[in-house]
């Protein structure tokens, strides 16, 4: 699947002085989402460059979530976004 402007990050976290978080949940892998470009309206959404982005990939049993950071924001609006995988996180069972 594609990027969709009807399904875009969402705003969880608003700091004062400090980077933004935002979550995504979408059936698309985190390779996909990394891509310089996947998410074509990052600026008019008030995405900045530094901002984490959790991504979730629900198309999976096991649901597997990816922390990126903002690395550009393009001035062409409506703003497409580079991000930069932090790190990846496969969530298998609960140990309880």
């Amino acid at each position: 699947m594609a990027y969709s402007v009807s399904n875009p990050p969402r705003l969880v976290i608003q700091s004062i002085a400090g980077p933004r978080v935002w979550m995504y949940s979408s059936v698309d892998p985190g390779s996909a989402v990394q891509v310089s470009g996947y998410i074509t309206n990052g600026g008019s959404l008030g995405m900045k460059v530094g901002d984490l982005v959790y991504a979730v990939d629900s198309d999976t049993a096991n649901y597997v979530w990816t922390a990126y950071s903002v690395a550009t924001v393009s001035a062409t609006y409506p703003g497409a976004v580079d991000l930069t995988n932090l790190t990846a996180v496969t969530i298998t069972t609960n140990g309880d």
